[in-house]
C-alpha cells in the first residue's frame, strides 16, 4: 500500500464514523487496532484517546499530538465517504490531524526495526478537543509526566491558506477561549399590571448593552479580543412580564490580564442588573483554553523542517482568534503549534473550519508527517 493510499483510507473511513468530544470509543478502538498492527506499545490513560511511544537512541523525547473528535454538524459535502453519523461530522480536519499522525507512527515504527530512531516518540491520539478540554484531562491523568518530554508539537488544518503553506508564530497563536453564561430571574405579573412585575426584558436589554460596550470602554483598543453574545432569551408567554432570561457567549483575547477585566466587568453588569431592575442576575464562568503560546526556542527546528520538504512559512503578525486546547501542553513542555494550509479553489477546497462542507486533499497529510519525521531528525541540531 503506498502512503497516499494510506492516508486516504484511514481519513476516509474516520470520516465516514466520526464521534462527539468525549464519545469517541470507535475511534479509540481503530488507532488501538492500528498500533497493534504495527507492534507499537501505548496506554489508555482516559476512556477515550490513546498515548503510544517509541524508544530512540538518545535520551530525547519528543511528542506529537493529534485530536481525534468531530462536530454536532451535518455534512453537506456530496461524496462518497460522507459521514455516516446524522449530525456528527469531521468539520474541523481532526480526521486528517489523525491519519497524519497514524502515517508519523508507520513510518517511526520502520526506523525503530531498523535501529534508526533518533529519539524518544510519544504519539498522543487526544480526546475532546472541541468541548471537555481533552488536553487537559489528559495531563490532569499525569499519564504524561513518566515520558519526561522534551518538546511537544502539533498542526491543525487551515482552509483559509493555500496548500504548500504554513503558518508560523513565535509566542501567541490562538486565543484563550472561555465560556460565560448568564442567568436572569424575575418576578412574572399579567401585562395588564405590568407595574407589580419585575421584567428580565428590560434587564436583557441593559445587559446587552453593556456586554457590548466591554471591548469599546475597558479593554486596551490595541489589543484584539472578542466578547462575543452567542445565544439568548427572555420571557414566557405573549401577555406576560417576562420572569426569567439566559444570555451565554465566549471571550476570547490573548493577555490573561484582559480575560481578568472582562469578568470582573461581567460580575459588576451582573450586580448593576439586581440595583436597576430588582431581578436578580449571576454570571458563571466555564474553565476555557488559555492562549496557545509557541516556544521561540523551537522555531528554528520548525522552520527548517517545513522549508526542507517546500513547504512555505507564513508568519502573521497577530494570531487567530480561534480556541485550541493544544495550549494545555506549554504546561508540560515547550511546545509549538502550526497552521497547514489546505485551500484549493480549483479542487473546490474552500469552506472554512466547523462547516458542513470542509474538505480538503489527503496528499497534504503526507506532507504533514514529512514535516513530523524531519522535527524528529533536527530536534537538538545546531541550525542557525
Amino acid at each position: 500500500m503506498s502512503e497516499l493510499e494510506f492516508v486516504t483510507q484511514h481519513r476516509r473511513y474516520l470520516h465516514m464514523h466520526p464521534e462527539l468530544s468525549l464519545q469517541e470509543y470507535k475511534t479509540t478502538e481503530y488507532i488501538v487496532e492500528f498500533l497493534k498492527s504495527e507492534a507499537v506499545p501505548f496506554e489508555r490513560p482516559l476512556e477515550t484517546g490513546v498515548v503510544a511511544f517509541l524508544e530512540g537512541n538518545s535520551n530525547k523525547t519528543i511528542a506529537f499530538r493529534a485530536d481525534i473528535d468531530a462536530l454536532p454538524i451535518d455534512e453537506e459535502n456530496e461524496i462518497s465517504f460522507r459521514s455516516e453519523i446524522d449530525h456528527v461530522m469531521h468539520a474541523c480536519g481532526h480526521d486528517g490531524h489523525t491519519t497524519a499522525l497514524m502515517l508519523h507512527v508507520k513510518r517511526c515504527k520502520a526506523l525503530y526495526d531498523a535501529g534508526n530512531l533518533p529519539h524518544n516518540v510519544v504519539f498522543i491520539f487526544q480526546s475532546a478537543e472541541e468541548s471537555g478540554g481533552g488536553a487537559n484531562l489528559l495531563i490532569k491523568t499525569g499519564a504524561l509526566d513518566a515520558y519526561h518530554i522534551d518538546a511537544i508539537y502539533g498542526v491543525h488544518i487551515m482552509p483559509f491558506v493555500d496548500e504548500g503553506s504554513v503558518v508560523v508564530r513565535d509566542e501567541e497563536i490562538t486565543a484563550s477561549a472561555t465560556e460565560y453564561r448568564f442567568y436572569l430571574e424575575g418576578q412574572s405579573s399579567h401585562v395588564a399590571n405590568k407595574e407589580q412585575g419585575h421584567s428580565t426584558g428590560e434587564a436583557m436589554q441593559h445587559l446587552l448593552t453593556q456586554l457590548s460596550q466591554i471591548q469599546q470602554y475597558h479593554l486596551n483598543g490595541l489589543q484584539r479580543n472578542i466578547v462575543h453574545i452567542g445565544r439568548f432569551h427572555a420571557g414566557e408567554a405573549i401577555n406576560t412580564v417576562p420572569s426569567n432570561g439566559y444570555l451565554e457567549g465566549t471571550i476570547r483575547t490573548y493577555d490573561m490580564d484582559d480575560l481578568q477585566q472582562v469578568q470582573q466587568q461581567m460580575q459588576k453588569i451582573a450586580q448593576s442588573i439586581k440595583l436597576l431592575f430588582n431581578v436578580t442576575c449571576e454570571v458563571k464562568f466555564e474553565e476555557g483554553y488559555p492562549p496557545t503560546i509557541n516556544e521561540p526556542d523551537l522555531k528554528k527546528y520548525v522552520v527548517e523542517s517545513l522549508t526542507h520538504h517546500h513547504l512555505q512559512v507564513i508568519e502573521p503578525k497577530t494570531p487567530y482568534l480561534f480556541g485550541e486546547d493544544f495550549s494545555f501542553y506549554q504546561q508540560i513542555a515547550p511546545s509549538y503549534f502550526v497552521f497547514v494550509g489546505t485551500r484549493n479553489e480549483e479542487q473546490g477546497f474552500v469552506h472554512g473550519l466547523h462547516t458542513s462542507k470542509l474538505n480538503f486533499n489527503e496528499q497534504i497529510l503526507i506532507r504533514v508527517a514529512d514535516y513530523y519525521e524531519r522535527l524528529l531528525f533536527n530536534y537538538g541540531e545546531v541550525i542557525e
